[in-house]
């Protein structure tokens, strides 16, 4: 691997002389990966190089597990408060490498440094002071008597070490998500991040041994899904598997998991509905659609992707939504007055393009639909769209496209809307718009996903869980509730009575 100074602009990668020896994090250190095969990552804003890095092989993941596995008595023996103390103390580092992370997280997924500056870092150090404190509030049911004879308690114990694997489109965040809860509840943890996006899974694992938590609680490998991902997921001393990341991929990780009898938890695909009620503000809802369609320039598994519109609103609301999709400025992601930046990759903005292509055999593309020029030319980006005219069984609607692309449909009723918008494999999320309240609570009750919004799309917040329904997979990540996915649940039961032979023997042997 070569210094990723020689190719890195400094101001956009402040942080790259933390990443020169290498993107394996093992151990509490950086070392160079044993494939023999190299990745090089790419500022998908110009399509220059700016790391290059060896890919992990099998044993590579192979000393991250065992680094996990002999970290995990002594973590998980920690007391609660010990663990929150690191944690907290995991939060103020990040807090004071916001800036390094931010310009890292942009230079890596070309995202808008306003967008990291004022959501993925923010959120990240939020995350990780939320599971400083639920730390301390591990706990079971409390003791009673529920069969007369004996005390019965429940403990919430570590499940051991956690295999994760996260996706490219929020890599600081994914990486918090997986991380934070594993080691909160006192597992020990390898996560594989996406090969496009290693930076900043890679400083947070810096960051949290900086702030004192062990040697080998947090380890990062990062290589392909096919050597790195597989061996990760298949090692027999990986108790649990998280992933989040495409359905089709979701299945293969099922697979694997279940060969060896691991807790799984997915965080697959989404196709988020948004419905709009003729009593909506039009203007609200307008607004909502272009900014939740296009955050992250839509490469969001709960973006709006989806608009059903009521008749009496429809033309309208296609007429508004077009209008504010041509007023956002696609640029530099570090130029203060931009709106919205490339896709990750040039494969990607041509995998979106080939769906809007598809698509204008069957519909009608209002504005957008192809890849700016000029300074632009060179960067994969792609201009916010909007579709009309589908099918809802046809491609656009159906299938999860990953970037920056609204299709809006009508409907009639209420009943058809609700319809519509649970008739995809997906249940992340989605949103309903109403003034009304028994609209609204119907919308709620109705609609199949794992969260639904009134009159707003895609804020999330620590405190809530984040998972889904049907083809989204199952499990939650983030809140308290997290803590159902890494941690074993033991009934303890204790006789009361001092008698050798009990009652209930005389089934086995004997009479009364």
């Amino acid at each position: 691997m070569h210094n990723p100074g020689s190719t890195a602009n400094p101001e956009r990668f402040p942080a790259q002389d933390r990443l020169a020896d290498g993107a394996q994090f093992i151990a509490g250190r950086l070392t160079k990966g044993t494939s023999g095969r190299s990745h090089t990552v790419v500022d998908p804003a110009t399509g220059e190089e700016v790391y290059t890095y060896d890919l992990a092989g099998a044993d590579d993941v192979d000393a991250a597990v065992a680094a996990a596995r002999a970290a995990f008595p002594g973590w998980a023996g920690a007391t609660p408060g010990e663990r929150s103390d690191a944690l907290h103390r995991f939060a103020a580092v990040l807090a004071e490498r916001a800036e390094e992370f931010a310009r890292a997280e942009s230079l890596q997924c070309g995202k808008p440094l306003k967008l990291t500056r004022e959501f993925d870092v923010p959120g990240t150090i939020d995350n990780t002071a939320f599971f400083a404190g639920a730390a301390r509030h591990l706990q079971g049911q409390a003791a009673g008597e529920y069969s007369g004879d004996h005390t019965s308690y429940v403990r919430r114990e570590p499940i051991g070490v956690v295999g994760s694997i996260a996706p490219w489109n929020y890599p600081l965040q994914m990486a918090a998500w997986k991380i934070l809860p594993a080691v909160a509840a006192g597992n020990t943890i390898v996560l594989k991040p996406a090969e496009l996006t290693p930076l900043t899974s890679l400083l947070f694992a810096q960051a949290a041994t900086d702030a004192g938590i062990p040697d080998g609680v947090i380890n990062i490998v990062t290589g392909t899904g096919r050597v790195a991902g597989e061996r990760l997921v298949g090692h027999p001393d990986v108790a649990m598997t998280s992933f989040t990341g495409s359905t089709a991929v979701g299945k293969r990780v099922a697979e694997l998991a279940t060969a060896t009898v691991k807790r799984l938890h997915l965080e697959l695909g989404g196709k988020a509905p948004f419905v709009v009620f003729d009593d909506a503000d039009l203007e609200a809802a307008a607004n909502g659609a272009v900014a939740g369609a296009l955050i992250n320039t839509g490469q969001d598994c709960t973006a709006a992707t989806r608009a059903y519109v009521q008749r009496p609103l429809y033309e309208a609301f296609v007429e508004r939504t077009a209008a504010l999709m041509e007023t956002v400025r696609l640029g530099d992601p570090f130029a203060p007055g931009t709106d919205l930046g490339p896709l990750v990759s040039h494969a990607q903005r041509d995998r979106v393009a080939g769906f809007v292509d598809r698509a204008r055999g069957y519909a009608r593309v209002v504005t957008g639909g192809e890849a700016p020029g000029g300074d632009l030319g060179k960067g994969a980006y792609y201009r916010p769209t909007l579709v009309t005219g589908a099918a809802q069984d046809s491609e656009i609607v159906q299938s999860e496209i990953f970037g920056p692309v609204l299709v809006v449909l009508p409907f009639d009723s209420d009943d058809e809307g609700i319809r519509l918008a649970n008739d995809t494999p997906y249940g992340l999320a989605a949103s309903a718009w109403t003034g009304g309240v028994y609209r609204a609570g119907r919308a709620t009750r109705e609609i199949k996903a794992g969260c639904v919004w009134i009159n707003d799309h895609i804020p999330i917040i620590s405190e809530m869980p984040h998972g889904g329904y049907k083809a989204s997979g199952f499990g939650k990540d983030m809140s308290a509730y997290s803590f159902d996915e890494y941690t074993q649940v033991k009934h303890v039961m204790f006789d009361n009575t001092a008698v050798a032979r009990k009652d209930w023997h005389r089934t086995v042997f004997g009479d009364r």
